[in-house]
């Protein structure tokens, strides 16, 4: 088989449409952002867009054009301007309609999927829009799985909506080993359909603090207080990332604050938590590198991940992490080495590991968490993977 890298006899490579649910920065956002810069810079064409706006994305004005994600990958209202050398692509990488689902985002996905000879779904919500919009045309698709596969199939009723929608990519791609196996079983999908590529992130796109003024200077640009311990909190404020906990830890930590990049549809209960008077809610960052820089140490609380990109993240910016020990969590995170591990729903454990990583040597551990990240996920290392399964896709693909 060709060198799936290199150009073809026609001098082309497969055009690639990344599919995003929203403008969020979330875990499965972040990624596809990245890997679609990384591709680009290889050559690739590569393109963004997103099923839907995100509420905390203000809708762009009238005749401004259409809120989008620019090719580029940077998340703008509006247009790019005509400044913009994306300016001309904007409508192929823009936000497709109303709502994730909605027959005119559907419509307008498989519209944009004529321009791509492959689509990457990042996320739950594109496995089902492309199964729905790519249903008849010649354009396949894969679908980029991050979360726990066990937490997909925790009712019959899950796993028969999640085979239906599976059984119609080209190609399915996991985490791990592990995450392979509970897919082809619970899925029925055949060998070889599903492939594991690991969670990565570029790391220029995550730089740690260059010293304490740096770190300074973050947290006054996000408003954040300059001379306390602050631990940060990123993701979705909804249950399964159990935010109370990270609130119940807080209240046990009367000398720490707590900066909390999310929304969700806890939030507006959980900030009434006496101890949300010491966080700093701060919504969905348009960027989450700056908190990185600002925080002391990231918490994570969950009671389901896979390979969380906040904890890949963080550890590229030197943060050291307390975390919860769910899914593949310890993977990124080394305990007692790169920062601590808990089990699931203890805040008294959850806090006593994040006071002993705060009190103890956390540029020690941060340097310990960048190393590790470095060796094993970065982005570099594994996109000879992704462009090697995208043409293969394209040529035909693996078993379906």
């Amino acid at each position: 088989m060709p060198d799936p890298t290199a150009a073809d006899s026609a001098g082309a490579r497969p055009r690639v449409l990344h599919l995003i649910s929203d403008e969020r920065r979330g875990g499965a956002q972040n990624f596809a952002r990245d890997l679609h810069r990384e591709l680009r810079r290889r050559g690739q064409a590569s393109a963004l867009c997103a099923l839907a706006p995100h509420p905390a994305v203000p809708p762009a004005r009238p005749g401004a054009g259409t809120t989008g994600v620019c090719t580029a990958g940077t998340a703008v209202p509006g247009t790019c301007g005509e400044g913009c050398p994306d300016t001309a692509r904007l409508r192929a990488a823009a936000v497709l309609g109303p709502g994730r689902l909605r027959p005119s985002t559907l419509w307008a996905l498989r519209s944009a999927a004529r321009a791509a000879d492959v689509v990457l779904a990042h996320g739950s919500d594109t496995l089902a829009a492309c199964a729905l919009a790519l249903a008849g045309t010649p354009t396949p698709f894969v679908y980029v799985s991050v979360g726990h596969p066990r937490y997909w199939t925790a009712n019959r009723l899950r796993r028969l909506r999640g085979a239906a929608l599976m059984h119609r990519a080209a190609a399915v791609t996991t985490l791990t080993d592990e995450a392979r196996a509970v897919l082809e079983e619970q899925f029925e999908l055949p060998g070889g359909k599903v492939r594991v590529i690991p969670n990565s992130r570029a790391a220029e796109s995550y730089p740690p603090a260059d010293g304490r003024d740096d770190r300074r200077a973050a947290r006054h640009a996000l408003g954040l207080p300059a001379d306390v311990l602050l631990v940060a909190w990123i993701g979705a404020i909804a249950p399964e990332k159990r935010f109370d906990l990270a609130l119940d830890v807080l209240d046990r930590l009367p000398d720490v604050r707590m900066a909390v990049a999310g929304d969700g549809p806890l939030l507006e209960t959980l900030a009434r938590h006496p101890a949300a008077a010491r966080a700093h809610f701060l919504g969905p960052l348009p960027d989450p590198a700056p908190l990185y820089r600002a925080a002391d140490a990231l918490l994570l609380t969950s009671d389901s991940e896979g390979v969380p990109g906040a904890l890949i993240e963080a550890a590229l910016a030197g943060v050291p992490a307390v975390a919860t020990d769910v899914g593949w969590v310890r993977e990124v995170v080394r305990d007692g080495a790169t920062g601590a591990l808990v089990a699931p729903g203890d805040p008294l454990a959850l806090a006593e590991a994040l006071a002993k990583v705060l009190a103890c040597n956390r540029a020690g551990l941060g340097a310990a968490a960048r190393a590790h990240a470095l060796e094993h996920f970065e982005l570099g290392a594994v996109v000879d993977d992704w462009q090697r399964l995208v043409a293969e896709v394209w040529r035909g693909g693996p078993p379906s």
